[in-house]
């Protein structure tokens, strides 16, 4: 069982509202209730929306769903918040839509509490909201430490320090926007795997270094998959790495018997042998492994040059770690 608890607040009654909360927890929803193949990935999540006068999230309301979210052993227990921040000496705190001052949210040490002690095998707190970056430290030292049990993770849009900027424009977060496109596919690995590491990455990658910063935590021993994508390579190409590639520092002899396009001249001269259909279909493979990263032409600036002169080809770093895994039936 996987279950996501949704927050976005752009109304509050008595501090500044916002404008895009709301469109980033159901552009969320959207990517997380369903795998790339249509395939229920979180069945039915809880999704709660501050929006008007009438359609409010109270901290009461709020902080029972967060309670209810870690109460039991799921595999998968997801909290994303979109919305006001506040952070003062005593902590860090998510703004319910009837908070006045900040520190009367909802506490981020009580939510890590919950995580902290939920049977769920994987915790995930993303938290799209300013200061969010102090979630998981402790409120006991000054060092700035992360406490945070076995299975827990933490994504954060800024720093304690920083606050969340919204896209040009207004109507969605900039941590959001990258946070959806990166489980639309964005940092899918090469088996379609999108997990909270290659997330991470993505968003981190994708802004500037005078930007706002991301913040990551975690305390697992493998990373869980939050949404499976399209792969970038079928399966069954990745799989015969190791049958390609005896070794993982093979280098893949070519000639032009793989290559099957030519110009006229080549067409004409009998001193370039046809192209193979055996040899070819190998070569296509062998192109896609280009495409992904996993192999690279040698002394030939692409694989047609490759072939038609006689070069070869082989795995690069990124390919080695794949080959190892197919060598170890772990893909």
């Amino acid at each position: 069982m996987r279950k996501a608890l949704i927050v976005g607040i752009d109304y509050y009654s008595h501090i500044g509202a916002l404008s895009g909360c709301v469109n980033d927890a159901h552009s969320v929803k959207a990517v997380l209730e369903r795998h790339s193949d249509g395939t229920l990935n979180f069945a039915a999540p809880q999704v709660l929306t501050g929006m008007s006068p009438e359609k409010v999230v109270l901290k009461r309301d709020l902080k029972d769903a967060i309670r209810k979210l870690f109460s039991d052993d799921a595999e998968i227990a997801l909290l994303y918040f979109a919305g006001h921040g506040y952070i003062e000496d005593t902590g860090g705190f998510l703004c319910a839509s009837d908070c006045e001052s900040g520190d009367d949210g909802v506490a981020l040490s009580e939510i890590m509490t919950m995580a902290n002690t939920s049977r769920a095998k994987n915790k995930v707190v993303i938290l799209d909201s300013c200061h969010s970056g102090i979630a998981g430290n402790s409120a006991l030292t000054t060092s700035g430490l992360a406490e945070i049990s076995d299975g827990v993770t933490i994504l954060t849009a800024s720093t304690a320090d920083q606050y969340a900027a919204e896209v040009p424009g207004g109507g969605a977060g900039v941590f959001t926007s990258l946070f959806v496109d990166a489980l639309s596919g964005a940092a899918a690995n090469l088996v379609g795997d999108i997990t909270p590491g290659s997330v991470y990455a993505h968003i981190d990658q994708s802004l500037g270094p005078w930007a706002q910063r991301p913040v990551f935590k975690t305390n697992v021993k493998t990373f869980v998959s939050l949404r499976k994508a399209e792969s970038p390579i079928a399966l069954a190409d990745l799989q015969a790495l190791t049958k390609h590639f005896p070794a993982p520092d093979h280098s893949f002899r070519l000639d032009p018997s793989f290559e099957p396009e030519r110009s006229p001249d080549q067409l004409r001269d009998s001193l370039i042998p046809s192209p193979d259909p055996v040899n070819t279909a190998t070569f296509q493979v062998l192109q896609n492994y280009v495409r992904v990263n996993l192999v690279r032409p040698v002394e030939a600036p692409h694989m047609w040059h490759a072939a038609m002169q006689s070069k070869s080809c082989e795995l690069t770093v990124l390919g080695q770690h794949y080959w190892n895994l197919v060598r170890k039936g772990l893909i």
